[in-house]
């Protein structure tokens, strides 16, 4: 048998790509491989809940477009299957007289990407969110928090009830693309699409050199290290408090975040990990580390962000340094407050020139796409990243 579509990766863009897949094309055969024992044990599985608005995006961008729509068709796609989400609202707060500049033109960016905004004074935040302090904040009300392995496995259950085939432990160790399919090598013996779709995330740049693709880049893996506070501060906060992020940088920033499940996280930093699939403090992969080092590129990577890199390692080494930043919003937070939690891990790629890519890298043949980079927050916009994958795939 010759499938008519396989998609590598059982993380929510593959699930998005094979739904939109299945939408365009009924009643295809598809085979969604999954190289671990269940779906989102990586990226998706590790994040912070959060249906971001795109307040942050470059007006026009295609990341702002498709995190608007993503937010929007998450929530639909919630309400179908009768998955739980909050409308919060996100809370960006300046805590110094230097950020106030930079929150302005965040809030003049909102309304270029047509996100409903509003400017919220000091008084306004004590009001509001009376344990967080601020000098002048923007309120995003659409920004909601909702547990996206929920989604995941809606998102499984709607493509096998379509004829989708989920295959676990199945992971490739040879891809061979010919003239009619593309042939992939498995434990246990060999399977053949008319097109693949590999959605690999933390893998991605490895699976692409697995199928002959040239690549310029690498996946660098980043800690986003979590504390969940103790249950006594879970009403901290209602809305998220974000503070003004660091210009330049991928990250947002140490925020607090209420999960759909009544707790309250505080996070992520952004630490160099050392194993791309290392969840536990201190992991190290040498592979992981052989390819980081011998690519002139994250050479590059770090020069460029030497700073900010300190900084994260102070905040990964030094609880105390951690809670510094949170105190910055949130003065009442103590040490006690602040219990462990797994970490995520992110997939950065980086360009061979040291750029931290933040757009979308795909890479493609006759018969093949490569999701190489898909930015955050895919999470929000994996219903339209998945739209978008269909399409360039079918050529529509």
């Amino acid at each position: 048998m010759i499938y008519d579509f396989c998609i590598l990766g059982g993380g929510i863009v593959g699930l998005a790509t094979a739904r939109a897949l299945l939408a365009r094309q009924p009643g295809a055969s598809l085979v969604l491989l999954e190289k671990e024992p269940g779906l989102g044990r990586h990226q998706t599985g590790h994040n912070s809940g959060v249906i971001h608005s795109g307040i942050y995006y470059a007006p026009g961008s295609l990341k702002a477009r498709l995190c608007r729509e993503g937010a929007a068709q998450t929530k639909e796609f919630c309400a179908e299957h009768g998955i739980p989400y909050e409308d919060r609202g996100k809370l960006i707060v300046a805590t110094r007289e230097e950020e106030i500049s930079r929150l302005d033109a965040l809030y003049e960016r909102a309304g270029e990407n047509g996100i409903k905004a509003s400017l919220v004074s000091q008084a306004e935040i004590a009001e509001r969110e009376p344990t967080i302090a601020g000098l002048k904040g923007i309120l995003v009300p659409e920004a909601a928090i909702v547990d996206y392995k929920a989604v995941l496995r809606a998102l499984a259950a709607e493509i096998e009830g379509k004829g989708a085939e989920i295959r676990y432990n199945a992971q490739p160790t040879a891809i061979r693309e010919g003239g009619e399919a593309v042939e992939l090598d498995l434990p246990g013996g060999s399977i053949q699409a008319r097109k693949l779709v590999a959605c690999a995330g933390l893998q991605s740049d490895r699976v692409a050199r697995m199928a002959g693709l040239p690549i310029r880049h690498r996946i660098v893996p980043f800690r986003g290290e979590y504390w969940r506070l103790r249950p006594e501060k879970s009403r901290v906060a209602h809305a998220m408090i974000y503070p003004v992020p660091e210009p330049g940088l991928p990250f947002l920033g140490v925020h607090l975040t209420p999960m759909i499940d009544g707790s309250m996280t505080v996070g992520p930093n952004a630490m160099l990990g050392l194993a791309r699939e290392g969840y536990p403090k201190l992991s190290m992969n040498l592979r992981d580390m052989v390819d980081m080092a011998s690519f002139p590129g994250f050479w590059g990577a770090l020069a460029k962000n030497i700073r900010p890199g300190l900084d994260e390692i102070g905040n990964s080494l030094f609880k105390r340094r951690y809670l510094a930043a949170c105190q910055r919003y949130c003065p009442e937070l103590e040490l006690s407050d602040m219990l462990p939690m797994e970490p995520g891990i992110r997939a950065q790629a980086v360009g061979a020139d040291g750029t931290m890519l933040h757009d979308f890298l795909f890479l493609d043949t006759d018969r093949m796409l490569h999701v190489c980079n898909a930015p955050s927050p895919a999470a929000t916009s994996a219903l339209p990243i998945g739209d978008m994958i269909a399409d360039r795939l079918l050529g529509a």
